[in-house]
C-alpha cells in the first residue's frame, strides 16, 4: 500500500512538475527578446536639417519647394517612412556675404542639435569685390559654427561649391572670363579647405557651367540656377546625406 501511495505522489509530483514547465516556456516565448515587430512599427524618427548661405540656398526666383535644400528635406523622405518626420531650417538670403551669414547666425541662434548642415556661401564676396582675405578668414569661422550647430560632429557637415554665374545671360555681359577666374579661386581654396581637414565637399559648379547650352538650368531672372538645376545638385548631395543620417 505504501509503495502505491509513494508512486502516485511521484506520478502527480511529475505532472506537476510538468505542468510548470510548461508554463515557463510559454512565457518565455512570449517575452522572446529578439521580437522587435511592435517597436520597430511604431518607432520614428525626427530628423533636424539646417541649411546655410545665400541666394543659391533661399532660392532666389524659384519656388520655396524648389530650392536645393527643400528638394533635399523631400528626397530624403522618400527613404524613409511616413512615419519619419524632416524639419528643415535656412538661413540665408540674397546678397548674403560670409560676413552677413556670420552675423545672420549669431542673431538667430540655432539651436545645436541638427543632424545636419549644408553651407554654400562666398559668390557675393566675389561679386561685391571683397579682399579674398576675409573669405579666407571667414570661410573657416562659418565651418567652425556650422559644425557646432551639429553637436560639434564635422562628420554631419557638407559643403556645396559655389555656382558659376558667368555661364548666364546676366553674366555674359560682366567680364565672364574673370567671374570664373576668380570662383575657381573661392571654390579650390574651399575644396582644399575640405580635403585637408576631412569634410564633406560637393562640386556643383560644373551643373552650373553648362547655363549656356542649357538654358533650362537658369531661372527666369537670368541669373540663379532653376528648379532643374537644383535638382540636379541634390542628386550628387544624396548620397552624402544618406550616409551621414544612417
Amino acid at each position: 500500500m505504501r509503495l502505491k501511495i509513494a508512486t502516485l505522489n511521484l506520478i502527480a509530483g511529475c505532472l506537476l512538475i510538468g505542468c510548470n514547465l510548461k508554463t515557463d516556456q510559454t512565457t518565455f516565448s512570449n517575452t522572446d527578446p529578439e521580437d522587435t515587430t511592435t517597436e520597430e512599427s511604431t518607432t520614428s524618427k525626427n530628423f533636424k536639417l539646417i541649411a546655410l548661405g545665400d541666394s543659391y540656398t533661399i532660392g532666389q526666383s524659384v519656388c520655396e519647394t524648389c530650392r536645393f535644400p527643400a528638394q533635399l528635406k523631400d528626397s530624403l523622405q522618400t527613404y524613409y517612412t511616413a512615419l519619419d518626420t524632416f524639419n528643415l531650417q535656412i538661413i540665408a538670403r540674397t546678397g548674403w556675404t560670409t560676413s552677413n551669414l556670420k552675423n545672420a547666425i549669431a542673431s538667430a541662434e540655432p539651436q545645436t542639435d541638427f543632424d545636419l548642415v549644408t553651407l554654400l556661401i562666398g559668390v557675393n564676396n566675389q561679386y561685391q569685390n571683397k579682399p579674398f582675405s576675409l573669405y579666407e578668414t571667414e570661410f573657416i569661422e562659418l565651418i567652425t559654427t556650422a559644425i557646432s550647430l551639429v553637436g560639434n560632429d564635422a562628420s554631419k557637415l557638407i559643403v556645396v561649391s559655389i555656382p558659376d554665374y558667368a555661364y548666364t545671360p546676366f553674366g555674359q555681359g560682366r567680364n565672364p572670363e574673370n567671374i570664373s577666374a576668380q570662383l575657381e579661386l573661392y571654390n579650390s581654396y574651399a575644396q582644399t579647405y575640405c580635403k585637408n581637414n576631412d569634410l564633406k565637399y560637393v562640386n556643383i559648379t560644373d551643373i552650373t557651367q553648362e547655363g549656356l547650352t542649357n538654358p533650362l538650368l537658369v531661372a527666369s531672372d537670368n541669373l540663379h540656377p532653376s528648379e532643374l538645376a537644383y535638382t540636379k545638385f541634390v542628386e550628387r548631395i544624396l548620397p552624402l546625406a544618406l550616409d551621414i543620417l544612417e
